[in-house]
């Protein structure tokens, strides 16, 4: 398994997410997403395997005008320009993804 947890350092769930994986020994790759953002390609995957609208942080002040913008495609160049717009963590192993914390389904990945 190829883990890797998109999350920011404050968010609880994304804590709760790497210790999921640690007590279980499952080495996984921690990136800041606040810090360093996705890639687009790594936007593109994560959108394939849940859809755009579970990949936004409806708390953030920003998130209601997504709704405004045209297309998919504007959405995601602005998750790409504004990482603080992901919901965290965005957890993938290959092309498969979850977002938030959902132990249930990493489990079916072992």
């Amino acid at each position: 398994m190829n883990i890797q947890i998109f999350g920011s350092s404050k968010s609880f769930d994304t804590k709760k997410a790497e210790r999921w994986f640690k007590e279980r020994r499952i080495r996984v790759q921690s990136i800041d997403v606040r810090k360093y953002g996705m890639s687009l390609g790594e936007l593109t995957s994560v959108r394939q395997a849940v859809g755009l609208e579970a990949m936004v942080d409806s708390k953030h002040p920003d998130a209601v005008l997504l709704q405004y913008l045209a297309s998919d495609q504007a959405k995601l160049d602005k998750l790409f320009q504004d990482p603080t717009l992901i919901r965290t963590p965005i957890v993938r192993n290959g092309r498969q993804a979850t977002v938030g914390y959902c132990p249930e389904i990493w489990a079916s990945w072992s």
